[in-house]
C-alpha cells in the first residue's frame, strides 16, 4: 500500500490528517507527490468544513437570552456562553 492509499484511508475513517500521520506513512511507504499532498488537504479540508457547526444569527440571538436569564456558571449558562463566544469569533 502506498502512502497515498494509507492517508486517503486514515482520512476517511477519521476525518482528519495529522502532520504527524504524514510523516510517519512517508516513513513507512515512501513519500507523496505534490498531486497526493494536494489532494489529501483539499479533501480534509472539506471534511472539516463539513463537520464544522455553523452558529446562526437565530441561535446567537437565543444564545445572548439565555445569558441574560440564567445563572452564571450553570450548564445552561455555559452552553449559551458558548454558542456566543463561536459566534462573534467567526465560527
Amino acid at each position: 500500500m502506498s502512502a497515498f492509499e494509507h492517508l486517503k484511508k486514515v482520512l476517511a475513517e477519521t476525518g482528519t490528517l495529522t502532520p504527524e500521520a504524514v510523516t510517519a506513512a512517508e516513513g513507512e511507504h515512501g513519500a507523496l507527490s505534490d498531486e497526493e499532498k494536494f489532494w489529501l488537504e483539499s479533501e480534509k479540508h472539506k471534511k472539516e468544513t463539513e463537520n464544522r457547526q455553523t452558529i446562526t444569527m437565530d441561535d446567537y440571538l437565543k444564545a445572548s437570552a439565555v445569558l441574560d436569564s440564567a445563572p452564571e456558571g450553570s450548564d445552561e449558562y455555559n452552553q449559551a456562553l458558548a454558542i456566543v463566544e463561536k459566534f462573534e469569533s467567526g465560527g
